[in-house]
Order: structure tokens, then C-alpha cells, then sequence
């Protein structure tokens, strides 16, 4: 079974925190290529092994076949999964950990495909059996954006359902939901889809075009030919794809665009071209292979809902004189990676569009924001070719994490932030006063409408007036919510169930016939400790979470014990940049201090911190060069730390600059606002910096964190001693510094 990556595992253990919530609807909006799938397959596994007595229903749209595809997933991804097609529910019925995957259409009694009227009664008196049998619907309404209808709704209401998860990557403008949201930069960090969304490169402006389809279409088959030339370089077993969208109801389109691609001998009788209309379907068995045959396929503006073919990577839109609906399922067809991992070649870690269609353009860019961006490929100057630097990565070998390294951390935090010590009496009140609820019984809290809600979710549902009831531990019941808790707040750090058990275990349990351990906090019986977990979640949760970032004594053995963990490699400037820009913004001035020719001040994405930092270089007569680094990949310059449990992390400063022939290494921060606050969010700055400035030194180079301070309008420099105050010496101005 595949391990999910941080942020899907952080999308899990958020929507384990969502059921516990006061929303009837959860919200899942997530990118396509993102893995929802996987997503809502492990949270499913997850849910029931705490809640036994429930059934899942996964609602798909379209005329059929991504009910089986989300199911062969989960059979997949979930070894001995409890799945159903609905044929399997109107055999046996439900069943306790079912998770039953059914096309919205098979329930509609006026399609062509429904259920006969007796089918759908027995159907009916499934759902009815099941409730007898004690147990409860959960719904999932994948791609949820098509299945909001009023017949989706009375479907819905037969299940009596308390939670519905609704996943898209466009769902509508729900109010009163649960949102969850996963960052689009995090799946791009994974790997997962390409870095940025290309539009019409190499088109110029002014070009005046007569035929629209040999324009772009010669565009898009050169790029297939240098994409594909360039996988064959790396030995990599992939044939990119060009989908063509042709609007919905434009034959002559149609017949123009079989024209031309038959023109370059590229038809459907030799397999090289590829269409999936309504009525017509052609070349299309295998296509989502690596390496099938077809280099283009024409679709319409509705393209079948669950199509993945990872290999597409050029997306031309033809336009007519109709207006049409944008849709951002389209863009995402071509934004997965072929084989899940980036290639650290900015042209093929990029998807293309072409298109004449103004208005599809300024969509895409609505919705993509950053990540629809202009293009040009730049070139390193020859003078900067030879700049070296000492480059750290991850090696690729398995460490286990030492437990007791974790099990002192965590007590470290108590003890530096609850001022805990070896008195567990006196631990026990000074949790107490930081609002820790210790007692022998569960705290519950019962709303107007008389809904009971644990201790440990009372911060959902902070505006809601409520009564507090205390009810008697129950091992059965309460031992699966003690094993939820636990298994939610180790997703959330990337420990294991068990290591994490273990450690509350010697952290807040006594230990019958022998003496408390140096690391006890306090000395619970088995029924208190279970208490002390459900009615402290969200404190326990943020302790554990905020303890991997902390500072501690260790950090110097942290240092030694990285060698293990990091290859040393050299690191040059990249020969060749895919240089994304802003064309909207009103200064395109040209940064001639940038390593690449042809930098200018637009360059997207930027923090406003990068932007200011960027143009001070440009006028600091010290300043020789400036390279921007890149966020995530091999091919840009990191440098490894540990967070405080032991896991190794990479770290991508921002930029490298040259200052009067020296290399400074610098890295810009969230600024401090016109009040002093920090607006720093990045829990691991500290460390960060310890490393960089371990880094330096070793390296005989000079460097720092730089941050803005809004009260001044100034950009400050932190070189020695990291502090979260701006006031305080470790900051100085930049122009100070730098001039």
C-alpha cells in the first residue's frame, strides 16, 4: 500500500477533524492531478476503523465507468477494502464498513440506464434494513460540481445522512460548509502536476493569422516533437499528447482539423491521431499508456468527466463565434506529471496551451492565477557559468526515528511552554490553569438542539450556546474516538499510530510497580488517561505539532547526525531558465543584474518580500548578481535540516547574490507589521536559520534572513542570532548592510 504524500495526509486528518465538526457539508476542493481519490480513500479507511457501524456511499457522475475506476483505486490503494458497485448492494444489501461506489444515472428512474421501479423499491427497502440494523450513512459526491441537481438532493435524502463530502477541483460557492482546501503550490511540490500552465509561447504579438488551425497546430506539434526529442534524451518511455478542444457544435472545425493532421500524415488510420466525441470514438483503448501510439486527440468542449491520461501535455483551443462555458477541468487534462515526479527540466515540468481565444485566455488566468503565466526561455551569462556551490539533498536511504528523541521533545515542550516538572501533583494543576481538562469522565457538551459534542471539539463550535454534561468512560466506544484522536494528530506530524500511542503511554500514564520515568508528566489510570486524550484533543494536537518545529539543546547532535542523512553534490546555476512573467503588470523593467538574460522586474510568482528584495538589488551598487532560486527540485541549490523529531527536511533559500566578489546566501521571510506583530508563518524560520547559518560558515560564506518592517517601509537583515523582534539588535537595516 502507497504511503500518501505530507499534504494529502494533512487533507485526511483535516477531514477527520471536519465530521467532528457542526457542518452538515464538507467542502474537499482540491486540483485535478491532486489525488482526491487517494484522499478520500485513505480518510474512508481511516473513519471506520473508529466508527464500525458505517457505510459509505460514493456518488459519481457521467454515463458510467468512474464509479468502477474511484473503486478499482480503493481496491488498489486499500488492501481488503469492503467495496460495492451497486449490483453488489441490490445482492446483499449494506453491510457494516461497506463503501459502496455508485453512478448518479443507474438512480435516476427516467434514464435509459435506471433501475426498473421494482429494482428501485428494493433499493429503497435496502437503505431501510440498514437503518434497522443500527447503522449509518456517510455520502461522497465526487466531482461535485455536475451532481448538484434536484434529483442528486433526493437521492441524497434517502440516506438520512449527518455528513456529505463534496470534492471538486471547481465546486460551487458553498456558505455554510466546512472548507478544506488543499494548496495548489503543494501539489506541484509533490510532484504531482506540472509547475506552471505555459500560454501560446513562442506566438508573438502582431502576428497576423489567416488559417487559426495550421497557426496553432504547428505551434503545438513542434512543441510534441522537442518534448518528445527530450524524453527520449533522458530515456524516459513517454509519448506526449496534444488534446485539441474544438467547440461543441462546429463541424467544419472538426473536418479542418482531420485535414490538417492528415496533411502531416498523422490520421486515424495509422494510429497516430485519436478522437472522443459523444457519437465517436477513435484510437482510444490505451491511450492514457505512456507510450500509445496517438500524438494528438481531438475532443469537444465537454470532455468526458474522469479522463486521466497523464501524458497529455499540449492543450490547443480552437475558438468560434459562439461564446462558451470556461472549464477548468480541460487545463487540468494536461497538468499531470506522465510518470508522478518531476524531471528538473523547465519544459517538460511545464504544460502548453495555444489558442487565439482571448477570452478562454483571461479565464485561465482567473483561475490558475500564478500558475498561468507568460513564458520565455532564458539563458545563463557565459561570465557566470563557472559559480559553484556545495548543494545538499536527502539521501534516498530509510532512517526509523528514534523514539526517545521524540518522546523528549514533546516533554520538552510541556516543560518550556506548561512549565511542567518532576512533581506530576504540580503538573497537574499548572495543566489545569492553561486550560487542560483532567477528570475521570468525558466532558460532553450538549447544544440547544440537543446535539452532544466532545470536550475536545468544543472549539468548533465556539459561537453555539451549549451546556456541558459529564458522562462515564466507556472502553468500547471511547478506546476507537482515544484510537481517532491519536491516529489524526500523528497524521498531521508523520508518526507512526503506534510510536505516538506509545509516547502519551509514558508521558501521562503511571506504570504500575515501578517508579515514574524521568520524562513523566503526570501518573494516569487507564480510564483517566483515555479522559484526558478526548477532553484535550485540540491542546494535544497543537503540542505535538508545535514541538516539531521548537528549538531544542539537541540541536548540535541534530547537526552531526545529518551527515547520515544528506548527499553532497555540486551545484551550478542552471544553464537554462523557464522564466515566467506578469505581461499585466504596468513596469516590465529589465533587471540587469539577474544571472539570466533578459530578466524582468515581472517575474512570477514573487512574495511581495522577493519583489522589494529584488528591486534593492537592482540598485545597490555592491550588488554584482542575483540568482532566484527555485522552491522545490534537484536541479535548484537546498540545504538539509531536522525538525525536532528527527525527520530530515529540505531547505531552499531564496536567493544567492554576489556582494564585492563574495557569495551571500539569503532567504526573505514574511515582514513584521506596522506594530512590531510578526507575519512570518513558516513555524520552522528558527531552524532555518540556525542551519543556513551553520551552513555558511562551514562554507565560508556570508548570509542571512531578510524580512521587511512595515513601520518603516524598510528591509531588515538578521546575520547572527535569529529573533522574532524586529526591534531587538540581531536585526539590522539592510541599507546598513548592503549599499
Amino acid at each position: 500500500m502507497g504511503i500518501p504524500a505530507d499534504f494529502q495526509l494533512r487533507a485526511i486528518a483535516d477531514l477527520m477533524d471536519a465530521m467532528n465538526g457542526n457542518k452538515r457539508e464538507i467542502i474537499l476542493k482540491s486540483c485535478t492531478g491532486s489525488g482526491k481519490t487517494i484522499i478520500l480513500t485513505f480518510f474512508m479507511d481511516e473513519y471506520l476503523k473508529c466508527f464500525e457501524k458505517t457505510v459509505f456511499i460514493w456518488l459519481t457522475p457521467g454515463k458510467g465507468e468512474l464509479e468502477l475506476q474511484s473503486k478499482g483505486k480503493m481496491d488498489k490503494y486499500i488492501h481488503g477494502a469492503q467495496t460495492k458497485t451497486l449490483a453488489d448492494v441490490m445482492t446483499t444489501g449494506f453491510e457494516a464498513n461497506d463503501i459502496c461506489f455508485i453512478n448518479w444515472e443507474t438512480l435516476n428512474k427516467k434514464n435509459n440506464n435506471a433501475l426498473k421501479e421494482g429494482e428501485y423499491a428494493n433499493f429503497i427497502e435496502h437503505i431501510e434494513k440498514a437503518f434497522n440494523n443500527g447503522l449509518s450513512f456517510k455520502i461522497i459526491v465526487d466531482e461535485s460540481h455536475e451532481g448538484d441537481t434536484i434529483k442528486g438532493k433526493e437521492i441524497i435524502q434517502y440516506f438520512q445522512t449527518e455528513k456529505i463530502i463534496r470534492a471538486s477541483a471547481t465546486p460551487k460557492n458553498y456558505t455554510d460548509a466546512t472548507w478544506i482546501i488543499v494548496p495548489e503550490a503543494e501539489v506541484i511540490a509533490a510532484e504531482l502536476i506540472k509547475k506552471v500552465l505555459i500560454i501560446n509561447e513562442s506566438v508573438k504579438q502582431g502576428d497576423e493569422v489567416v488559417d487559426q488551425i495550421d497557426y496553432l497546430l504547428t505551434k503545438a506539434l513542434e512543441k510534441q516533437r522537442s518534448l518528445y526529442a527530450s524524453y527520449v534524451s533522458r530515456g524516459a518511455l513517454v509519448n506526449p499528447l496534444i488534446v485539441v478542444q474544438l467547440p461543441n457544435k462546429n463541424d467544419v472545425l472538426l473536418d479542418g482539423v482531420e485535414r490538417w493532421f492528415a496533411s502531416k500524415e498523422i490520421t486515424y488510420e495509422n494510429g497516430l491521431l485519436a478522437v472522443r466525441l459523444a457519437e465517436r470514438h477513435e484510437n482510444i483503448i490505451g491511450i492514457e499508456e505512456p507510450t500509445a501510439k496517438p500524438i494528438a486527440i481531438i475532443i469537444k468542449q465537454a470532455i468526458a468527466t474522469g479522463w486521466d491520461c497523464p501524458r497529455a501535455h499540449i492543450l490547443v483551443k480552437l475558438r468560434d463565434h459562439m461564446s462558451e462555458t470556461f472549464e477548468i477541468q480541460t487545463i487540468g487534462r494536461i497538468r499531470r506529471m506522465p510518470e508522478g515526479k518531476h524531471y528538473n527540466e523547465p519544459h517538460l515540468d511545464s504544460c502548453y496551451l495555444y489558442t487565439l481565444d482571448e477570452k478562454f485566455t483571461e479565464s485561465v488566468k482567473l483561475s490558475l492565477g500564478k500558475g498561468a503565466l507568460e513564458a520565455a526561455n532564458l539563458q545563463l551569462k557565459e561570465s557566470l557559468k563557472a559559480v559553484k556551490l556545495v548543494c545538499e539533498q536527502v539521501s534516498g536511504i530509510s532512517f526509523s526515528r528514534d523514539q526517545r528523541q521524540i518522546l523528549q521533545t514533546i516533554y520538552t515542550y510541556f516543560k518550556k511552554h506548561y512549565k511542567i516538572d518532576a512533581r506530576t501533583v504540580e503538573n497537574k494543576k499548572r495543566l489545569e490553569a492553561n486550560g487542560f481538562l483532567i477528570s475521570n469522565y468525558v466532558r460532553q457538551y450538549v447544544t440547544e438542539e440537543n446535539r452532544v459534542i466532545s470536550a475536545g471539539d468544543r472549539s468548533s463550535y465556539k459561537n453555539l450556546k451549549m451546556t456541558y454534561i459529564q458522562a462515564p468512560i466507556n472502553t468500547t466506544i471511547h478506546g476507537r474516538e482515544y484510537h481517532h484522536i491519536v491516529g489524526e494528530i500523528s497524521l498531521r506530524v508523520g508518526l507512526k499510530y503506534e510510536h505516538l500511542n506509545a509516547i502519551f503511554r509514558r508521558l501521562f500514564v503511571r506504570n504500575t510497580g515501578k517508579k515514574p520515568s524521568i520524562n513523566q508528566i503526570l501518573l494516569l489510570e487507564n480510564r483517566e488517561f483515555y479522559a484526558f486524550v478526548l477532553n484535550n484533543r485540540e491542546l494535544l494536537k497543537n503540542a505535538v505539532r508545535n514541538a516539531a518545529s521548537e528549538i531544542t539543546d539537541q540541536m548540535q547532535l541534530e547537526f552531526n547526525a545529518l551527515s547520515d542523512k544528506t548527499t553532497i553534490k555540486d551545484f551550478w546555476f542552471p544553464r537554462e531558465c523557464l522564466f515566467t512573467y506578469d505581461a499585466t503588470e504596468k513596469s516590465q523593467k529589465l533587471f540587469s543584474k539577474n544571472v539570466y538574460e533578459g530578466y524582468f522586474s515581472s517575474a512570477a510568482p514573487r512574495s511581495s518580500s522577493e519583489k522589494k528584495f529584488e528591486k534593492y538589488c537592482e540598485t545597490a551598487t555592491s550588488v554584482e548578481w542575483v540568482y532566484k532560486n527555485g522552491d522545490k527540485g534537484a536541479e535548484f541549490f537546498s540545504i538539509v535540516y531536522e525538525d525536532a523529531y528527527g525527520k530530515a527536511r529540505v531547505f531552499f533559500p531564496d536567493y544567492v547574490i554576489s556582494i564585492n566578489g563574495e557569495i551571500w546566501i539569503i532567504e526573505t521571510k514574511g515582514g513584521f507589521d506596522k506594530y512590531g506583530n510578526s507575519e512570518d508563518i513558516d513555524k520552522f524560520s528558527q531552524r532555518k536559520f540556525t542551519v543556513l547559518k551553520s551552513y555558511i560558515d562551514k562554507n565560508k560564506l556570508k548570509g542571512g534572513f531578510i524580512r521587511q518592517d512595515k513601520k518603516s517601509d524598510e528591509l531588515c537583515i538578521c546575520m547572527e542570532e535569529y529573533s522574532d523582534d524586529v526591534s531587538s539588535a540581531s536585526w539590522l537595516l539592510l541599507n546598513d548592510v548592503i549599499t
